[in-house]
């Protein structure tokens, strides 16, 4: 995603996060605060007419005329016997709210029922109950003994109010809450419980919820509104935010593509951009500067010019340190290259020369002394049988001596026959002239073989390097060889019991580093296992690595 899109999206992001979370919290705290104002209100109300009704039932009753008694209602006599306040609504003929004071002089019982008119005006009084309050009040029986404002017509004792407030109230409890009214509409109420002497009844001021919450839908609307022109707000800043600062990225985003593709050379010009942006523009046209040196540098480098002059910027350039080090290396590996190349034309030159040496030694002291004794023989017609049968024995020993050096130069057997054959010969030719038990294993494809001369050579070498090594130091008393040729390698096995070495003190030169220049010529790999009484290599040698 692109920066411009990057910077668009979370600039709009956190405005409609914070606009929303702010109005989801202001609204709940504006509709908590409304709840908690409306039942503190309606708690006033339902208190005050709770008080105004206590005030007219103790006036009535202390205002008690036993000479005005004005009921319809014949009170059952075995009931009502002491002096109190009583709910007779149930006992009307037309279940009309009758709250009757009754009182006993000269043991005669005298009742007086309170006007409902009275009650009702207490009751009905709506000042600060809005368009749907209302205060009203119900009996033990759930009934209704107040006139419902939104049923005028009904009697207020055929109306059922067993709601929450309802329950609460008459188990003692006041309060205040929203919950279903006997409408099962919901409202905000306040209960209470309204006793006085033996009046039981429950006293509520309710108005409807929804009355309450319609100016908070006004306010979710107006922070509906409020948050769309937020996020519009955020948008349009945004863009021009994202044209002031992707402006001049994108011009760096392009430079940096060129420097990625090696051109180091073209200058970066920002205009009209924050601060910070315009110091980036410098470091990077510092950057590029700083690389194209580096890369000039190099380049004299990559041409052996070792005596170009480089100065890194600073402590912190990493790159400059590293090409002079670079340099550097260079400088002693040329070194050490013309030495290695020095030191291998003398290993060479003494390599030939210690052959030559060597193959003049079996000249002089084999071959020689046979011709020249043979010489003696002819020039003296020599005519003795024995002497002509030693003569015999000293051609077949001559035949014999030059037959080993050629085998040991290189066998011809070897470019007929093959390596197994090769080896066969020259291993039978060794244990001619040695006392140790010498086995040999061909296991090789002999016809089908893929070895290549290049490959036998080598092994061919690497089994004399073995075997003289064996015979002149180690002192073994048997010596087994297995050579076995499979479809991707050949694996050479050699074993000895003899006194063993330690490969860390060969010196330089020896038969055993020559095998392993051998072996890695050949990217093949050389393991060895070498202790008292117990040396075993095993080498292993790709068969179509080398041409």
């Amino acid at each position: 995603m692109k920066i411009k899109n990057w910077i668009l999206l979370i600039t709009n992001s956190i405005v409609i996060i914070i606009v929303t979370t702010i109005s989801i919290l202001f609204y709940k705290e504006a509709t908590k605060v409304v709840d908690n104002r409306i039942l503190q209100h309606l708690y006033s109300i339902q208190t005050l007419k709770k008080n105004q009704l206590k005030i007219l039932i103790n006036n009535e009753w202390n205002n008690f005329n036993f000479s005005k008694t004005n009921t319809v209602i014949e009170l059952p006599k075995d009931k009502f016997l002491v002096d109190g306040i009583y709910d007779l609504t149930h006992l009307h003929p037309h279940n009309l709210t009758s709250i009757a004071i009754v009182k006993f002089k000269d043991g005669k019982r005298y009742t007086v029922i309170i006007p409902y008119q009275k009650i009702k005006k207490i009751l009905l009084e709506r000042a600060g109950m809005g368009t749907s309050g209302e205060s009203y009040v119900v009996g033990e029986d759930f009934k209704l003994r107040s006139q419902s404002r939104f049923f005028p017509t009904t009697t207020p004792f055929q109306i059922t109010a067993k709601t929450k407030g309802v329950l609460n109230g008459l188990n003692n409890t006041k309060g205040t809450g929203i919950f279903p009214d006997y409408r099962n509409i919901p409202v905000y109420s306040s209960y209470s419980p309204l006793k006085i002497r033996n009046l039981n009844w429950v006293i509520l001021s309710e108005i409807d919820e929804n009355e309450v919450i319609t100016p908070l839908k006004e306010m979710r609307l107006n922070f509906l509104i409020l948050t769309i022109f937020s996020v519009i707000a955020a948008v349009i800043l945004s863009l021009l935010l994202t044209k002031v600062i992707t402006n001049p990225i994108r011009k760096i985003h392009k430079n940096i593509l060129l420097m990625v593709n090696g051109n180091y050379n073209r200058q970066l010009k920002v205009k009209n951009s924050p601060t910070d942006i315009g110091e980036m523009s410098v470091a990077l046209n510092d950057l590029k500067k700083m690389l194209s040196n580096a890369v000039d540098f190099s380049v004299e480098i990559g041409n052996m010019n070792l005596n170009e002059k480089f100065n890194p910027r600073g402590e912190f350039d990493v790159l400059g340190h590293s090409l002079l080090k670079m340099r550097n290396n260079l400088e002693l590996y040329r070194n050490k290259e013309k030495e290695v190349n020095l030191n291998t034309k003398k290993l060479l030159v003494e390599s030939l020369e210690n052959e030559r040496s060597r193959l003049a030694k079996e000249l002089h002291d084999g071959v020689g002394p046979l011709l020249t004794t043979l010489k003696f023989y002819v020039q003296n017609k020599i005519s003795d049988i024995e002497k002509k049968k030693t003569m015999k024995i000293m051609i077949d020993a001559t035949i014999s001596e030059v037959r080993q050096m050629t085998n040991i130069l290189r066998p011809s057997t070897l470019d007929k026959f093959g390596l197994g054959e090769a080896l066969f010969n020259y291993i039978e030719d060794v244990k001619k002239s040695t006392k140790i038990d010498i086995n040999f294993e061909d296991s090789t494809k002999k016809e089908t073989s893929q070895l290549n001369k290049k490959q036998e050579i080598n092994l061919f070498r690497i089994v004399q390097e073995l075997l003289n090594n064996s015979i002149k130091h180690a002192k073994a008393t048997q010596i087994r060889i297995t050579i076995s040729e499979f479809e991707n390698y050949i694996a050479l096995y050699f074993f000895d019991n003899g006194i063993g070495f330690s490969e860390k003190k060969i010196k330089k030169g020896s038969g055993i580093s020559n095998m392993r220049e051998r072996t890695d010529i050949l990217k093949g790999s050389l393991e060895i296992i070498s202790k008292p009484n117990k040396t075993i290599i095993e080498i292993e040698i790709p068969i179509k690595p080398v041409d």
